[in-house]
């Protein structure tokens, strides 16, 4: 059989998306020799080349091959370039994310894997960029007819789809995430606290700095937090790109001088994080709204406390192996770190709890999900 998986997240430092991806299809190539893999980027930057290549291991896979398709414009990619590609070579199965390309024939099945719906709820949709919006609402519902399957990355994900969109609920399969965190980095402490010039205590929190994801509000706990506890400080990692949260920075020059004990990381490499997540003293995430959750799971597997918000992805992932507070009230945010940080019995009782939570997910497991729907002759 003929695969092509759309592969563009990986090498942009899309951190969830990107996680997905990588594992997936590394874990696809690896044990499944039968089937040839396409793997299809809209790069051709020879450092993004090569940074795919390491990352899932092709150098001797002779059952994968990188395939970087040109278009001038980003939306003219899957609809042109891809869709030009995939009746070309006759490609029996294609693996994306979201949209996918309406104009190629049925004998091609198509699966898209879908992360969440934030941007169909209307509470969460002012927090995302217009442009992507109009994208979304123009293309989706089209996008999820036309595919043969969806893959939901959590049983919350696809209730959601079943409930803004009609008549898929039989093309849905739930294939959780996980987390390929190893236990310990590749250099030592020391180093990596140089290197990103992190204080000797803190709380940590990954991800992007999207407005959904709540940034100022843990921002505004914190400052709270540090009135009570002068020695934990707060890391924030993640890029000051892709649809930065402006009043990040407003708040902040509120309070300059409480606002020294926030560190900014910018994008930590992957090899990097155990250690940052082993020495914090819990990982902490306000998320107004996710599918999934797989930092909560990288803290689980490095034996980490996890203080969250109480939405119901990350009700479904952590279930007891978490302290949750409101994601609109800072006085339990402010509550729930207070008693992880400064009561060892607790924190000791959800790193416990975490250890056994993240044995339900696995990227392994889940690889053998897809392959098995990867395989399905017909589709509902």
């Amino acid at each position: 059989m003929k695969i092509a998986i759309d592969i563009r997240n990986i090498g942009r430092k899309r951190t969830g998306s990107e996680t997905v991806i990588v594992e997936l299809v590394k874990t696809l190539v690896e044990n499944d020799p039968e089937n040839t893999y396409f793997l299809l980027t809209n790069t051709k930057e020879r450092e993004v080349i090569n940074y795919i290549t390491n990352t899932l291991n092709l150098q001797k896979r002779s059952n994968a091959q990188i395939v970087s398709l040109f278009a001038p414009l980003r939306v003219w990619w899957l609809f042109i370039a891809v869709a030009t590609f995939i009746q070309r070579e006759k490609i029996d199965l294609f693996h994306t994310e979201y949209i996918v390309p309406f104009f190629i024939k049925k004998t091609t099945k198509v699966l898209t894997h879908i992360h969440d719906v934030s941007f169909a709820v209307k509470s969460i949709r002012p927090l995302i960029r217009k442009k992507d919006l109009l994208i979304l609402d123009l293309v989706m519902e089209k996008s999820l007819r036309r595919a043969d399957g969806i893959i939901a990355v959590s049983e919350f994900t696809r209730d959601e789809l079943v409930r803004y969109y009609k008549n898929i609920s039989r093309k849905i399969t739930v294939i959780y995430n996980a987390s390929s965190m190893n236990k310990s980095a590749a250099v030592t402490w020391d180093e990596i606290g140089k290197k990103y010039k992190l204080p000797v205590k803190y709380i940590f929190s990954l991800g992007t700095m999207q407005p959904r994801k709540n940034i100022p509000f843990l921002i505004s706990a914190f400052l709270e937090f540090a009135k009570k506890v002068p020695d934990i400080d707060l890391v924030l990692s993640g890029e000051r790109s892709y649809h930065f949260d402006a009043v990040i920075d407003k708040i902040l020059d509120c309070q300059p001088e409480l606002a020294k004990r926030i560190h900014f990381t910018g994008y930590i490499n992957s090899t990097d994080l155990p250690e940052i997540y082993k020495n914090a003293q819990c990982f902490v995430s306000p998320s107004l709204y996710e599918g999934f959750g797989i930092p909560i799971v990288e803290a689980f597997n490095t034996e980490t406390p996890v203080v969250c918000s109480d939405i119901p992805a990350y009700r479904e992932v952590a279930k007891n192996a978490a302290k949750f507070f409101h994601p609109c009230k800072i006085d339990q945010c402010v509550a729930a770190l207070y008693t992880v940080c400064t009561d060892n019995k607790i924190a000791q009782e959800l790193v416990k709890a975490g250890k056994d939570r993240q044995q339900a997910f696995s990227w392994k497991k889940s690889a053998q999900q897809l392959k098995v729907l990867i395989a399905e002759e017909k589709y509902e």
